[in-house]
């Protein structure tokens, strides 16, 4: 009787261990990070679209992690400690420094890595306004969006996190089409409120390859599951191989910090 009740106390301490080890690794990302860069202590340009566009022009700011193919990224020191800034928002071209213009109207910033498979991207955003330019008129999903599995501008996932709608949203992005050369397919959406301005929150999105040939995403807002998606191939094929990953900002200003991705 004495061994049974000491190899059930076993299983029992085994379970309760597990779960605490789980929960730890749930709550402590830091624990499988594989990417977290340092916003640097500095008021200045990070890298730009004339970076991106321009690469033998001995005059252009690069970065090592990452690439902006439109707009502005920059750093800036706040109360809040060093952070990345989109700039503010209009829709000019800018030169080799963003001096007179961002073009951050339509910002578009991946990672230089290209290797980022079943992952979760996690940071903390901070809308500072939404507005609109010329060129870029209100549209109800102007704002913050996650790139998973980017493969180039034209083959892609997005989540949406903090929408002029607040509609949570996964899309995909198949070549061929109207919008800039390709397609874009909702896998599902959820009806949301806007993020509010000035404020700082933590968004993050999963995504991971299945092995019976589907992928499955998962959206959260200060680590609360408000959204979970399926591709099953819907538009073209489904997009399984590793990619970039980063964000997509729409007529919106914003700061940015605490940029990791971590296993999924």
């Amino acid at each position: 009787m004495r061994k049974q009740s000491l190899a059930l106390c076993v299983v029992l301490l085994t379970a309760i261990t597990g779960a605490v080890t789980e929960s730890f690794a749930a709550n402590n990302p830091n624990s499988s990070t594989l990417f977290a860069p340092t916003v640097p202590d500095t008021n200045a340009l990070v890298t730009n679209e004339y970076a991106f566009w321009n690469a033998d022009d001995s005059g252009v700011v690069r970065s090592d992690e990452w690439e902006v193919n439109s707009g502005s990224l920059f750093s800036k020191v706040t109360e809040d400690g060093p952070v990345y800034w989109t700039g503010a928002i209009d829709d000019g071209s800018p030169d080799a420094e963003s001096a007179r213009h961002t073009d951050s109207a339509i910002f578009r910033l991946t990672t230089a890595r290209s290797d980022f498979g079943n992952v979760r991207v996690w940071f903390g955003l901070n809308l500072l306004r939404q507005t609109s330019t010329r060129s870029t008129p209100e549209q109800d999903w102007d704002g913050v969006h996650i790139f998973l599995h980017y493969q180039s501008e034209q083959s892609l996932y997005y989540a949406s996190v903090a929408r002029r709608d607040g509609a949570i949203v996964v899309k995909k992005k198949c070549p061929g089409g109207d919008s800039n050369g390709g397609t874009y397919y909702v896998l599902d959406e959820v009806a949301g409120a806007p993020v509010p301005l000035g404020k700082w929150q933590e968004m993050s999105a999963s995504v991971r390859s299945n092995s019976n040939g589907t992928v499955t995403f998962r959206v959260y807002r200060d680590d609360q599951l408000v959204l979970t998606a399926l591709d099953a191939g819907i538009g073209c094929p489904v997009i399984s191989d590793p990619g970039k990953t980063g964000l997509r900002g729409d007529n919106t200003e914003f700061y940015l910090r605490n940029f990791r991705v971590t296993k999924r």
